[in-house]
């Protein structure tokens, strides 16, 4: 295969990619705090030192994929009116216990699990700030969120919700669709956190435009797949005619 081929198998490559990512967005656009996700395309340039060719072709370009960010606006605010639903108006993240390890997360759907301890969707327990899980004794009845973090009951103060920030979100690695891991990251403690109780933070997803972009990155990838098509059929022909003069 030539560079023309080589170049639009690099394309097809990064388009099917670029569907994948957007499709994921659309998936999650009901994901409570999930962040859209973008893709960085570049041009790798590959210098050519053959002989004979003509002047101006001495670099051939191929397409690069050079990462995914995340767009970190916040997502609609929904007031639920359930006590356990928390929202952060600004930066930052709540800090949750799984089996890895601490990890962090926008999504502030919690419930009450097993032993009383507050839980996100994916079974992690909330922390305090003093790092360990929040709970709730059966005869706490009225739970109270105040904007700094403390959570308490018609008993008293349970706990002080663990908020954290990082210099760049970023560089957080994304596991599944609502958690982050710090990736060596060291979190800074919020100290104004800016909680609402009885609020969910949506996605920040767009569906009407994630579908507009993913039709055209569909088109795009059509379109790619016939050039490639017909280049295939330019190359057979190509051998089929040196093979009929050399016969």
């Amino acid at each position: 295969m030539d560079s023309p081929g080589y170049i639009i198998l690099s394309r097809l490559t990064l388009q099917s990619r670029a569907t994948q990512v957007l499709a994921n967005n659309v998936a999650n656009a009901d994901t409570p705090g999930f962040r859209a996700h973008r893709e960085v395309f570049g041009a790798f340039v590959a210098r050519q030192s053959a002989a004979g060719q003509a002047p101006g072709m001495r670099e051939t370009a191929f397409v690069q994929d050079r990462a995914t960010w995340r767009e970190m606006q916040s997502g609609s605010m929904q007031s639920t009116g359930n006590p356990l639903d928390l929202a952060l108006t600004g930066e930052g993240f709540f800090a949750v216990e799984t089996p890895g390890g601490e990890r962090f997360t926008r999504a502030g759907r919690f419930t009450i699990g097993d032993g009383g301890r507050i839980v996100d969707m994916e079974g992690a327990a909330l922390l305090s700030t003093a790092g360990a899980p929040i709970a709730v004794a059966p005869n706490d009845t009225r739970i109270e969120v105040t904007g700094d973090g403390t959570i308490r009951s018609e008993n008293g103060v349970l706990g002080r919700i663990r908020v954290v920030r990082f210099d760049n979100p970023q560089a957080l690695r994304a596991e599944g669709d609502r958690h982050f891991d710090a990736a060596g990251a060291q979190p800074e403690a919020l100290e104004r956190p800016g909680i609402r109780q009885g609020v969910l933070e949506g996605s920040n997803v767009q569906p009407i435009q994630e579908m507009t972009r993913l039709t055209a990155e569909l088109r795009e990838f059509q379109f790619a797949a016939q050039f490639a098509e017909r280049e295939g059929e330019r190359l057979s022909t190509a051998v089929e005619r040196i093979l009929r003069r050399r016969s």
